[in-house]
């Protein structure tokens, strides 16, 4: 099978496609290189041939780089990626100069790229060799360079030559955001030349009536001077200063991509054309052989994609949700109808009062008409998308749902009420399924008759914009049950994780801790901004105080309460209370009341830290170094995770670490809590817990299941293999 094949027409046009077999979006491997290589020789060799269209023999052009090929020229070490890199780069620049003389720059063959609709990573950066690219008027298409948002950044040239072509300060947003456009939006930006009905023949013509200065690129020509200004020209030194700014900002120096990404347009912005390719690749090397890459493209692609796709479905028939009842219209129920809404599934939408039910309906009205000012939606659609919600008080309505989704407040009783009155509607092979964040699966199965149909589904608020759902099997819940929870998770676009039921579950059992123990140090003297800065220095996206601010205290107060209640004399957690409780007594509930450990605006902004928490917790002269603060908030997090799969509540680590960063945003560069355990090492990880145990108390026990990996020198990703069950 050939990746890559050519046709030539009696014009003289020499066609080469891209169709990689048993693959829905072209992926570029070294075999494939290899084959364009070999055709682009054959092409320019042949005296018949007077220009090239490469295209795509599917509806999208490519999707990017193989990463299996990553990681196999990972194996070989930084001389086998950086020599892989460099056989790309003479491949792309080979398509860019296409025969020309090298000081005439004249006698090249024309190349253009025709592409019919998403573009992504290397299938833009070898667009972005040739001498012009053509894209179809698809709107659903995406074109760009996402390469940062796992951990590495575009290392087939689509660096240096973004930049030489937008400048620095125009390339920004796609080289380190991963911006992605649609046609119409990347041709305005600049990153495609022409978007036509039919790029294949718009280009096939566009090669036919191209001359030599067609062909030379703005870098290979004469007095080429970099859009913006290069590093030491006057305006370029200040764009440059301020991305160095703006990057540091935003990382705090834990993402190596983006720093590695800077230097090499820094450096490359330097020197000839050739010498910066070379400057990429090194720096491309430099960050694909840094372990971060591995976790994030591990967890961030490899891991998140196997668990969209099923990884862990138990065998069962096609389960796939065609009308949904959703019990409570509450912000939870009415988010959960709006995206099952717009994954095409009828909605049944019931809450006590109509005027509730209405309400929970008009939260998606509210969110499409968002989306039709910001042009991503048109009133056809909100007229479609709300047409498929039936808002009612009326259980009868629930008649021939195939799955409920119980969403009502979080009181064993209300919830059972409900559940009797659905399960008294809907058909016997029908799914029931309980959005709860704390109360045990099993204890609300009990309510009812058929607790093998009876699941968890959590899903974590606003549901619009996370990307998590948590996944809880009951002692009696059956595959079909979680069959139909993972199709239903598919259809509307989100990422499962499959847990066993367990207090807190999984999600919940580790972001808690880490909340409290930014709590226990506001106790403790230490400075708050202290704690907060430190955990954005690990890579959280909020500290501790912030997140029980967004969340709420009094969120904090009841499910410390019902803790206390269930463990009684077990209960860790009584410094933490003795805070949380005071400025609960005080109003103090977070953000929602606009104040809580920061104080807000009316706006709801933050405003800074609450004054009184100097007066009510003087901090210490003498503060904790960052590293300790550091380590405690990190294991805090991910001892529990190690607790989570030694107990048997995680069945496999690829959702512990994908869960941890979709869910509570655990320092996506570290590819998750196993991850980042596992760049420690266990000795080094048990030896650390150990130290904080001794300072700090019982909850750092190292777990035996670390302890035991510690003796025999293993990592969790070398004993589990990435699927392997703890038990």
């Amino acid at each position: 099978m050939t990746d890559f094949t050519m046709t030539k027409d009696d014009d003289g046009v020499a066609i080469i496609t891209w169709d990689v077999a048993a693959k829905s979006m072209n992926v570029l491997s070294l075999d494939g290189a290899a084959e364009l290589n070999g055709l682009i020789d054959d092409a320019l060799a042949d005296d018949a041939v007077k220009g090239i269209v490469i295209t795509s023999g599917k509806k999208d052009f490519a999707a990017g780089m193989d990463l299996n090929v990553i990681a196999g020229m990972k194996q070989g070490g930084a001389q086998a990626v950086f020599d892989g890199i460099m056989g790309l780069h003479h491949l792309l620049r080979k398509i860019e100069l296409a025969g020309m003389d090298p000081k005439t720059k004249k006698g090249g063959k024309p190349i253009a790229a025709a592409l019919p609709g998403s573009a992504l990573g290397i299938g833009l950066e070898l667009p972005l060799a040739t001498h012009r690219i053509f894209a179809a008027e698809n709107p659903k298409a995406k074109i760009g360079l996402p390469e940062i948002m796992v951990g590495i950044f575009p290392g087939g040239g689509g660096t240096t030559r973004l930049v030489r072509k937008l400048g620095a300060m125009a390339a920004a947003p796609f080289l380190l955001e991963g911006k992605l456009s649609d046609p119409a939006k990347a041709k305005s930006a600049g990153l495609i030349d022409e978007v036509v009905a039919d790029p294949l023949a718009a280009a096939r013509a566009w090669v036919l009536a191209a001359s030599d200065a067609d062909l030379v690129k703005p870098w290979d020509a004469k007095g080429y001077k970099m859009p913006g200004g290069e590093p030491y020209h006057p305006a370029g030194f200040m764009t440059f200063v301020g991305a160095s700014a703006m990057v540091h900002g935003k990382t705090l120096g834990v993402y190596p991509a983006a720093k590695a990404l800077l230097s090499a347009v820094y450096e490359g912005a330097m020197v000839p054309f050739d010498t910066a390719l070379k400057i990429e690749a090194r720096w491309f090397t430099n960050v694909l052989m840094n372990p971060s890459s591995t976790a994030m493209i591990r967890s961030l692609f490899i891991n998140k994609e196997a668990l969209e796709k099923g990884a862990n479905r138990p065998e069962a028939p096609d389960q796939t949700v065609k009308k949904v009842g959703i019990l409570g219209a509450g912000m939870m129920g009415a988010g959960i109808a709006y995206v099952s809404a717009m994954a095409g599934i009828q909605v049944v939408l019931i809450d006590s009062a109509q005027e509730s039910a209405d309400r929970g309906k008009s939260y998606s009205a509210d969110l499409l008409d968002k989306a039709i000012s910001r042009r991503k939606s048109t009133d056809e659609k909100k007229a479609e998308v709300l047409a498929r919600i039936t808002a009612t008080t009326d259980y009868a309505a629930l008649e021939g749902c195939d799955l409920i989704v119980e969403a009502v407040f979080e009181d064993p009783k209300v919830k059972a009420e409900v559940t009797a009155k659905a399960e008294a509607v809907i058909p016997k092979d029908a799914i029931f399924a309980t959005n709860t964040s704390t109360l045990p699966i099993s204890d609300l199965a009990r309510a009812s008759s058929r607790p093998e149909q009876f699941i968890g589904i959590h899903f974590f608020s606003p549901v619009d914009k996370m990307l998590l759902v948590e996944i809880i099997k009951g002692k009696q819940t059956g595959p079909v049950a979680v069959a139909k929870a993972l199709d239903f998770v598919r259809q509307i676009r989100k990422t499962p994780i499959v847990v066993n039921d367990a207090r807190f579950f999984y999600a919940n059992r580790c972001i808690i801790p880490y909340i409290n123990e930014g709590i226990r140090m506001v106790a403790e003297g230490v400075s708050p901004t202290l704690i907060e800065n430190a955990a954005k220095m690990m890579g959280m996206p909020l500290g501790p105080l912030q997140l029980v601010d967004e969340t709420s205290i009094d969120l904090g107060v009841k499910i410390a309460k019902a803790t206390r209640a269930a463990m009684g004399d077990a209960y860790p957690d009584a410094a933490v209370d003795q805070v949380i409780f005071k400025l609960a007594d005080q109003g103090r509930l977070g953000r929602k009341t606009k104040a809580g450990f920061y104080d807000y605006d009316d706006a709801g902004k933050r405003q800074g830290f609450w004054s009184g928490l100097a007066t009510e917790w003087p901090v210490e002269g003498e503060q904790p170094e960052l590293t300790q603060i550091q380590h405690r908030l990190m294991f805090a997090q991910s001892l529990e995770a190690v607790r989570a799969l030694q107990d048997g509540v995680l069945e496999d680590i690829r959702e512990g670490d994908v869960g941890a960063i979709l869910g509570w945003g655990f320092a996506p560069w570290s590819g998750g809590p196993f991850g980042w355990l596992d760049m420690l090492g266990a000795a080094r990880a048990a030896e650390i817990a150990d130290d904080l145990t001794a300072k700090f108390g019982d909850r750092f026990t190292t777990p035996d299941l670390l302890r035991d990996m510690a003796a025999k020198g293993e990592s969790f990703y070398g004993r589990f293999g990435g699927a392997k069950k703890a038990a």
